[in-house]
């Protein structure tokens, strides 16, 4: 037989079922994984029926975003949506049983994303920016008039998870503001992944003090330097 096992169809069957192994073994690599998926946000929200709609598919439904990525589009290009929506699970994220290898757990895309509410900006943020195609602003707010803006729409606002935008220093800000781009953006690699899944690529999504140390030597919890004590006076002070 050899070292590729018997010829033909045996040969083959061999050849599938070692492949299919990298992943399904007796190891927790799959259950450890979906376990923790399964208690974080993307595994719990009910936001995902909004895949039903064109205008919320791409991003709210799991297989409707890997859809749109596989197209190339943002999400304010899908035309259509997901009849049988679910939500962000391992699908959306990796290339599962495409090679039936490890190959993938290969992410869907890594590509730098255009962010369709700022003209001429791109988030570049590494593996990171596989999670930028959703967590971007979907609308700038108006500039204000007399001190006023003006509001048009029931879903007034940014709208989606705005993080990417945040990082480069935009997030919230009105149309014609020019902000600068927070450390974490341009020196940490990976951005979104290496903070809110570390080092051991936990799938709860929640960032670990850990994964700040590395910068910030002393830090014990994520109020590092005062900042968020800061902004939480800063919007105490704004609802008054």
């Amino acid at each position: 037989e050899g070292p590729a096992g018997p010829e033909g169809s045996a040969g083959e069957a061999m050849a599938a079922e070692l492949a299919c192994s990298e992943c399904h073994n007796d190891t927790t690599l799959i259950a450890g994984k979906e376990t923790a998926w399964s208690d974080s946000l993307h595994g719990t929200n009910g936001s995902y029926v909004r895949g039903g709609s064109a205008s919320c598919a791409g991003c709210h439904s799991g297989g409707a975003f890997s859809a749109m990525v596989a197209a190339g589009l943002t999400p304010g290009e899908v035309e259509s949506g997901d009849p049988d929506p679910t939500r962000q699970d391992c699908r959306a994220c990796h290339a599962i049983h495409v090679s039936y290898t490890g190959e993938d757990w290969a992410l869907e895309t890594t590509d730098p994303v255009v962010l369709y509410a700022f003209e001429g900006v791109t988030f570049d943020g590494g593996t990171g920016n596989l999670c930028a195609n959703c967590h971007q602003p979907r609308r700038q707010i108006a500039e204000a008039v007399d001190g006023m803006v003006e509001v048009t729409s029931t879903h007034w606002g940014p709208h989606h998870g705005p993080q990417s935008a945040m990082l480069l220093g935009l997030a919230g800000a009105p149309a014609g503001f020019e902000g600068s781009p927070s450390a974490h953006a341009t020196m940490v690699e990976d951005t979104c992944v290496s903070c809110h899944l570390g080092e051991g690529d936990s799938h709860t999504f929640e960032a670990d003090v850990a994964a700040c140390t590395g910068c910030h030597a002393d830090a014990e919890d994520f109020d590092i330097n005062g900042l968020q004590t800061e902004v939480q006076a800063g919007l105490d002070e704004l609802e008054e």
